[in-house]
């Protein structure tokens, strides 16, 4: 891999993963290859290191770096980084004691700097905005699902309800409740697996309630209203928004990407059928130019302002994090999701500067230390 000279003036960065007894560490390793390369074309000294060689009281430690042709990593001695890029690739890997305790000595340490301590659990996100008058427009009702009485409560004011699992990840475990009064079975359930999804239909709260308990085992999930989204040919969309610190340790909106929802699907997730597009044109589409403009601008804006809450009102510091908003039919902005360790985004632009930023953030983060 092509690499400057590390410049000594500069923090020494880490990626923090967790072990695998086959295949060294865990994670997307293209996208830690990525990391690298652009780390060292920047002159930083960057590398992967696991939960159990990152070694707090060792000034050498064991990172491990890509070879030439990308394809092997090598183990290779580093000294210890000054700032570490969390990306523990799940929630049951940041749950085992061993991690969260590194995580929590790392938060400790007097000379490293970890930022996205962890995952975001869905309800705490809707509760945490729900304290800011800014914030609490932009977020659709929501409740935790704790029995069918939550679910009639909540139908009484809305005909279409989406069912989350808190800890969820790219759309999985999410199901769709519609209310018919006029039918016969008028509780429509849509339960999405993989591309396809299938429809149960019940006559009474309770066999519908039976069945998401089936479905949902023991995972917690939340309700919420399903806001109508402004459709693209026919299909709903919504935007994906990259926020990340800047140089300064502000945040900024590094990029806006559209995802339009698969053909049955009922979500807009790319792994359940949905495609990237353009946010740009697919507003114009719907709204024409003018106001695709404002909306645009009221996007960056709205997901500035929940950026700012969630790191506020988590007590974390952040430093990156992907959110999923949605446009309705009017042209106002929701908030539906915020993601602590953001998949890489595909548009070429937005990708590029999302991996400057992290060296950039990271070396305002080692100054604001010293």
């Amino acid at each position: 891999m092509n690499s400057r000279i590390p410049d000594p003036s500069k923090p020494v960065i880490a990626i923090l993963t967790t072990s695998d007894r086959l295949q060294q560490f865990r994670g997307n390793r293209s996208n830690f290859r990525d990391i690298i390369r652009t780390g060292r074309e920047m002159g930083y000294m960057v590398y992967v290191i696991t939960v159990r060689d990152l070694k707090l009281n060792e000034q050498i430690v064991s990172g491990y770096v890509p070879s030439a042709s990308g394809k092997l990593w090598y183990a290779i001695p580093v000294p210890l980084p000054q700032v570490i890029y969390n990306r523990i690739p799940n929630r049951e890997e940041e749950e085992k004691a061993p991690v969260a305790r590194k995580i929590a000595e790392c938060l400790e340490h007097p000379e490293i700097s970890l930022y996205n301590p962890s995952f975001f659990n869905k309800w705490n996100l809707f509760e945490w905005l729900k304290e800011s008058k800014a914030t609490s427009r932009h977020v659709p009702k929501t409740r935790r699902m704790r029995s069918a009485a939550t679910l009639t409560a909540m139908l009484k004011n809305h005909e279409s309800l989406y069912l989350k699992p808190e800890k969820g990840k790219a759309g999985k475990g999410i199901m769709r409740l519609r209310y018919r009064p006029d039918t016969l079975l008028p509780y429509r359930l849509q339960i999405q697996s993989g591309k396809k999804n299938t429809t149960y239909k019940a006559a009474s709260v309770e066999r519908l309630w039976a069945r998401i308990g089936r479905e949902k085992g023991s995972a917690r999930y939340i309700v919420q209203q399903a806001i109508v989204l402004a459709g693209y040919r026919g299909r709903p969309f919504d935007l994906r928004v990259l926020l990340q610190k800047n140089g300064r340790g502000a945040w900024a909106v590094t990029g806006i990407g559209a995802r339009l929802a698969g053909a049955r699907s009922i979500t807009t997730h790319v792994p359940r059928g949905g495609s990237i597009e353009d946010p740009s044109s697919m507003l114009e589409g719907t709204f024409g130019a003018e106001q695709a403009a404002l909306i645009l601008k009221d996007v960056s804006t709205t997901a500035l302002l929940v950026a700012r809450q969630i790191e506020r009102a988590s007590s974390n510091m952040l430093g990156e994090m992907s959110m999923d908003l949605g446009v309705d039919e009017e042209g106002a902005v929701w908030f539906f999701e915020a993601n602590s360790r953001p998949m890489k985004f595909d548009e070429p632009a937005i990708r590029k500067l999302s991996l400057e930023r992290i060296f950039q953030y990271g070396n305002h983060l080692s100054r604001q230390s010293k």
